[in-house]
Parts: C-alpha cells; sequence; structure tokens
C-alpha cells in the first residue's frame, strides 16, 4: 500500500497531498534561512580548513604528497551524491535530511535505520571536530596540547557550539555566514603567504611518494591517506536538514549544494596544496619524526605571533563547522521525534516558540559528544578512529539513500521537483552507489596487522554495534511503526513495508 495521500496525516501540511512536490509538515521553524546563509552553513560544515588542518599529518605520513589527489577522488564520487539528494530534496524537502528522504524514497524501516545510523554518525562527526581542534586551542592559548586539555578544549567547543544553536535560526545563519567568509578569506591570506615566502618545493612533488609505501605497492598507501578526502567532501547534506527554514528549497538547496562542493573543495585543495609545499622535510613526517606538520610550518613561516594568528582563525573555521554539525543533528533528532520513530520522543519534539529552535534534540547534539570526547580518554590514537567510525557512519546513511533512490526508481519514481537529472538520473544514481561502497570498503579496510585485532577492526566493530543496536531497538520498541508521517509515495502503489 502507498504512503497515505491524507494530508492532516503526521505533523499536518502546508496544503496539498504529500505525494506533490514540495509538501512538508506543518513546520514550527521560521524561514530565516537566506540562500546564502544556507550555502554557508554546507560550507562551513563541510569546511576545508578543518579537513585539512585535521588530517594533513595523518594523509602526509600514510601517503605522502600524492594523498593530495584524494580530493579529487572524494570529490567527484560526492558530487554524484550531491546530484542524487538535490533530486530528493527539490521533492521532499523536509527538516532532518536523510531520514525523512529515506522515508518517502522506501518507507518507515529503512527511514529508521537510516535516520539511526545518520544520527550515531553526525553526534560522532561533532565530537571529532571538535577534538581537532583541541590542539589548536591549546597552542593559541599558550599551554601544552595533551590529551587532557584537548578533550577539556572539545567539550568547551562544543558548549559554546550549543549556545549559538539555541540562539535561533538568525543567529545560526549569522555564525555560518562569518564563518564561511572567515574560513576562506583565512586560508587564502595563509596560502598565498605561504606560497610566497616559505615554498620548499615545485608542484611535481605532488607525483613523488618520498618513499611512504615503503616496499610495497603505492596504491594501499593512497587508499590509507585517502582519509583526508573522504573526511573532506560531506556536509553538503547540512543544506538539506533545514529545508525548511529556506525559502523555495526546491530551487536553492540543489543549488547551495553543489556550490558547497565546487567551493569547498576548491578551497581544500588549494590549503593541503600550499601546506604541501612549505613542509621542509616529508620524509621526517612518513617516518613519525615530525608529527605535526601543519603547526611547524605555521610557525617557521610566520613566526609564534603569525602562527597564534592563524590558530585563531582556524579556530573560528572549527567552531562554526561544530556549529553547522550541531544544527543538522539536532533536526535530524527533532524530524526523528515529531513523527514519534525514538523513545523520549515527546520531550525530543519540544520546541522553542521564541527561538524557533527544538530545544531538547539540541541538548542532545551536544551531551552525547561531549561523553564521546571524554570516553576517548580511553583509546590510543583516539582521532583517527573517531574520524574514522564519523567517515563511515555518514556514507553508510548516505548510501542507503542512495540506495533508495535508485530502487524508487528502477519501481517507477520519476523526480518532480525544481531540480532533477532527467534522464541521466539512473546513470548517475548507479555511479554514486557504486562510489559510496567502494569508499566504506576502503575505510574499513584494515590496515595495521601488527596490533591486536580489536583495534585493528575497531571502525568495523563500531559500525557493526551501532547497525546491530538499532536493529535490536527497532525490532524491540516497534517505534518506526508509529508515527503516521507519509511513507513510501515516491513509489507509485508499492509495499512501503520495508
Amino acid at each position: 500500500m502507498a504512503g497515505t495521500s491524507d494530508p492532516t496525516a503526521g505533523a499536518g501540511s502546508t496544503g496539498g497531498k504529500p505525494s506533490e512536490p514540495g509538501w512538508v509538515p506543518d513546520s514550527k521553524f521560521r524561514k530565516d534561512m537566506g540562500p546564502w546563509a544556507n550555502f554557508a552553513l554546507g560550507f562551513t560544515y563541510l569546511s576545508p580548513v578543518v579537513s585539512t588542518y585535521t588530517l594533513f599529518g595523518t594523509a602526509l605520513a600514510a601517503g605522502g604528497p600524492p594523498m593530495i589527489w584524494a580530493f579529487l577522488l572524494a570529490g567527484a564520487g560526492q558530487f554524484l551524491v550531491a546530484l542524487v539528494f538535490g533530486e530528493v530534496v527539490a521533492q521532499y524537502p523536509i527538516a532532518g535530511g536523510v531520514y525523512p528522504w529515506a522515508r518517502r524514497l522506501w518507507g518507515p524501516r529503512w527511514a529508521w535505520m537510516t535516520g539511526w545510523v545518520y544520527m550515531w554518525a553526525l553526534l560522532v562527526t561533532i565530537t571529532s571536530v571538535a577534538y581537532g581542534a583541541g590542539p589548536y586551542i591549546a597552542i593559541l592559548l599558550g599551554f601544552a596540547p595533551t590529551v587532557h586539555t584537548t578533550v577539556g578544549c572539545a567539550v568547551v567547543l562544543i558548549v559554546v557550539a550549543a549556545l549559538i544553536n539555541y540562539a535561533g535560526t538568525r543567529a545560526l545563519s549569522w555564525a555560518a555566514v562569518i564563518g564561511f567568509t572567515g574560513e576562506l578569506v583565512g586560508a587564502l591570506v595563509v596560502g598565498i603567504y605561504l606560497l610566497v615566502t616559505h615554498r620548499e618545493h615545485g608542484i611535481g612533488v605532488i607525483f613523488d611518494s618520498f618513499g611512504a609505501e615503503g616496499d610495497g605497492s603505492y596504491l594501499p598507501a593512497f587508499l590509507g591517506a585517502a582519509i583526508i578526502g573522504f573526511y573532506q567532501y560531506y556536509g553538503f547534506e547540512a543544506c538539506g536538514d533545514t529545508a525548511e527554514e529556506v525559502e523555495h528549497p526546491g530551487r536553492v538547496i540543489p543549488r547551495a549544494m553543489r556550490r558547497t562542493i565546487y567551493v569547498g573543495g576548491a578551497a581544500a585543495t588549494f590549503t593541503c596544496l600550499t601546506l604541501l609545499l612549505s613542509v621542509t622535510d616529508y620524509r621526517a613526517v612518513i617516518s613519525g619524526k615530525d608529527t605535526d606538520p601543519v603547526v611547524r610550518v605555521l610557525y617557521d613561516a610566520m613566526g609564534e605571533v603569525g602562527a597564534r594568528l592563524v590558530m585563531g582563525v582556524v579556530l573560528i573555521s572549527f567552531l562554526s563547522c561544530t556549529v553547522s554539525l550541531q544544527a543538522a543533528a539536532g533536526r535530524l533528532i527533532y524530524s526523528y521525534a515529531r513523527d514519534r520513530m525514538i523513545f523520549g520522543h515527546k520531550l525530543l519534539e519540544r520546541f522553542s516558540p521564541a527561538r524557533a529552535v527544538p530545544t531538547y534534540a539540541l541538548l542532545v547534539a551536544a551531551v552525547v559528544p561531549a561523553l564521546i570526547a571524554f570516553g576517548s580518554l580511553v583509546s590510543e590514537n583516539a582521532l583517527t578512529k573517531i574520524v574514522s567510525f564519523a567517515i563511515l557512519g555518514i556514507y553508510a546513511s548516505f548510501q542507503m539513500v542512495v540506495l533508495a533512490a535508485l530502487r524508487a526508481r528502477v519501481k517507477g519514481w520519476e523526480p518532480a521537483g525544481e531540480f532533477t537529472l532527467g534522464r541521466f538520473g539512473l546513470v548517475v544514481n548507479a555511479a554514486a552507489l557504486a562510489y559510496g561502497i567502494f569508499a566504506i570498503i576502503n575505510i574499513c579496510w584494515p590496515r595495521n596487522p601488527e596490533q591486536p585485532w580489536f583495534d585493528n577492526y575497531v571502525v568495523l566493530l563500531c559500525g557493526g554495534v551501532v547497525l546491530i543496536t538499532g536493529l535490536l531497538y527497532m525490532l524491540i520498541t516497534r517505534h518506526h511503526g508509529r508515527g503516521e508521517a507519509p511513507s513510501g509515495d515516491a513509489i507509485p502503489c508499492d509495499d512501503t513495508s520495508a
């Protein structure tokens, strides 16, 4: 049986039938987010500075200078995903992103699991960004960046980001625009300065591994280093997470998603290239002798005062990225609760009329990442593991939507929003799925056989725990069947029990 066409089902509607393009629930959000703020939200979530500065040393040590090609690989693949998402959000501009999209494309069970995976991935990504900011905060303020101070700084950053989100959509929009401007200008200024004053190599180094592969093939080394590209290219979906806060979302959001990929990817690649050409000794990084090449480059090129000024700009990037991530997580959790899909939904769907934000959903998006940050104290090399799991969860939830869209196309769905791919839709959709499966396999692949098995497979194990826990939760509580919001209505006369 197809999803309900009763416009009063679930949370209500803005008019018309749920199956019609542009139909959304009776939204409590205010449409206070303009097109540029929506793009800036995606950009600051994607954040070229955050991803590059967080994983530059890790990627350079694993793959040498050619690791920069990971930006091209991941950018091309995620652009395909963004095109698919653009079609879906144009027809279903509903807050919460991948969960309501999967619900309309497939059904309540598939949507519930998609939302569950995405929720945990977002919460862990918030931790990964705040954790990555810890050392830069420590250096900026002049104290040693130990594990404990890093965790403390991460928690403070999470709290500050939450306060900005609680101020409402206008504050979120301003934070996104300010973060976008500061990050883009800062990346360009610092990059140009490094090229002019501290360039140590020619462009040809991006074809020289400097022995990063050891005695074996370079491909495994490059695929290990590609984590920097995979971490870079998500965040564009945040443009759709706030769909109920944007005027004309069917036109604005697909364009903002594509622009996020273009501008964010170019800025990230430029930032990475300028750092690469400024590193004095690649082999010291590859051997582990130089564990923080970003900080070394900045201090060597700018001195202590200049480097700290850059740290201030970098901190703005980390903060704006955390704010955007929390906004996305809070709206997902609220969308879940609004459809009665999760325990405590009566509390989590509570809304602040004065600020037009989901109060308790945003609280979860702050408290859980802070607890994960404290939990990281028990693990060695916590940042890489946190980032790897975050990437796995995001990519898995993305591909659940991509697969749902491909299935719906095969069963007769014809995208009817203001943005469509036309006759190229099926090919693009299939290619996006193929890329996503490749990326997931690469992220999970164990690369340290000398380590204990549980440490070597920690990303896959964590993913399995989230998946199994979600399945048990869904089967025991059956929350997936409690909501009355439309589901599966993208497919004509389809069985939406899945």
